[in-house]
């Protein structure tokens, strides 16, 4: 097709085999798109494509994305509001008979619509970061890294120390949006994940005590910074498999950072919320990092 349809906050760019969609930068974007900058979407991850009329005066353009084609789209697990649904182009109502022509073109194109086998749609690429609000998370293509704050985390998660996941011992990722209840990022073990598992297996924590999740609040952890690192993760871990190799240590930690977590060891003594065996522990333990 080679040609270009251009709506509100994207355009997309029709080519052979699949379909460049490149988002604005406006201030009435969605910031999400802000993040994403463009996706270049295979056709072979296209289930369907659905024109319908949109609110004042405008038509709507969509194309469905197969399961398990995309990473981020599986990621949001149907949890985006319709504005920041990135495969969504909506456009003046004077131009549906142009996009009744593309319509009709993809869906000439489509082939396979039942789950995908594979990630087809690329990922965000790492390293990514963002801030929760109980801690910073981190991903560098191998292993996610959760550090506490001070200020938001937990005794648990305290007790528990910075968290170190390589990619090769998990099964997957649990996003829960900021702006719905209880919103957070949770890390999924590999022998945890799985629906068959997932009877037998003992109830999750709270997020807000689970080491292995972080928790959002008020602008910790919005949708566009969380669920990009969450689809980054989801597609490493689905591209590890079940042969993936045995994970590097993680590093040595800078002395000053442990006597930091130290210092702030002793305040949580200090304030009972840690007892003396605990405190003793999770001191040798940090010593024992440096």
């Amino acid at each position: 097709m080679g040609d270009v349809l251009a709506g509100f906050h994207a355009a997309w760019e029709f080519e052979a085999d699949s379909v460049l969609i490149r988002y604005e930068r406006g201030i009435r974007t969605p910031k999400l798109f802000h993040a994403l900058g463009e996706r270049r979407v295979p056709l072979a991850a296209l289930a369907g494509v659905t024109l319908t009329p949109g609110r004042r005066g405008t038509v709507v353009l969509r194309a469905e994305p197969r399961p398990g084609a995309d990473p981020l789209m599986d990621a949001a697990d149907g949890q985006l509001k319709e504005g920041c649904d990135p495969y969504r182009l909506v456009l003046p109502a004077d131009r549906e008979t142009l996009a009744e022509y593309y319509a009709d073109e993809l869906r000439a194109r489509i082939t396979d619509t039942g789950p995908a086998d594979r990630h087809l749609v690329a990922a965000p690429e790492a390293p990514l970061q963002f801030k929760a609000y109980d801690g910073k998370a981190s991903f560098d293509g191998a292993a996610v890294r959760f550090r506490w704050s001070w200020t938001g985390a937990s005794s648990a998660k305290w007790k528990a120390g910075d968290q170190y996941f390589p990619v090769a011992e998990l099964g997957g990722v649990e996003w829960r949006s900021p702006e719905l209840f209880e919103g957070h990022l949770r890390l999924l073990r590999r022998e945890a994940a799985g629906p068959q598992k997932a009877a037998a297996q003992v109830p999750r924590p709270q997020p807000d005590q689970d080491p292995a999740a972080v928790v959002f609040g008020l602008g910790y952890g919005p949708v566009h910074e969380s669920l990009p690192f969450a689809a980054a993760v989801l597609a490493a871990v689905r591209a590890a498999g079940p042969t993936a190799p045995v994970p590097v240590p993680a590093p040595r930690r800078d002395p000053a950072d442990i006597a930091d977590r130290i210092r702030h060891l002793g305040e949580l003594h200090q304030a009972g919320l840690v007892t003396d065996e605990e405190f003793s522990t999770k001191k040798a333990e940090l010593l024992a990092e440096l």
